[in-house]
């Protein structure tokens, strides 16, 4: 599978990349990782660049990374778009007191205009 992972500056972001390349070295995906220009998050574009590159050269996965600027959800899901993706896989995600899932705006856009299936990890 050709499998898109998305990353802002966030706890959440090392969550999902972690949790994709442990599915990427039980099934073999073809892996590229896009990150996202999220000024508002804890880690900046090229912290979140290095992090993700080290995490893929510690686990020996061959993965395009490639960084996206301008309004995040757009930039990813024009970039989807652009690639003939199998999966995109996004973190977000937080509950409610009542026990429902809430989205944020990036999440919710890329949801809803993603062009092929979207994977949530939470």
């Amino acid at each position: 599978m050709n499998v898109l992972v998305g990353l802002g500056g966030s706890d959440e972001s090392d969550k999902t990349l972690r949790r994709t390349i442990e599915r990427t070295q039980e099934v073999g995906d073809e892996l590229t990782v896009a990150v996202l220009e999220k000024p508002e998050t804890k880690r900046s574009q090229d912290e979140m660049y290095d992090v993700a590159a080290r995490l893929l050269e510690n686990e020996r996965i061959d993965a395009e990374i490639v960084r996206l600027e301008g309004d995040p959800g757009s930039a990813l899901v024009n970039y989807a778009e652009q690639g003939e993706y199998d999966q995109l896989v996004i973190g977000g995600g937080t509950l409610s007191p009542m026990g429902k899932i809430q989205l944020g705006p990036i999440t919710e856009f890329v949801l809803l205009n993603a062009p092929t299936t979207v994977k949530l990890v939470r």
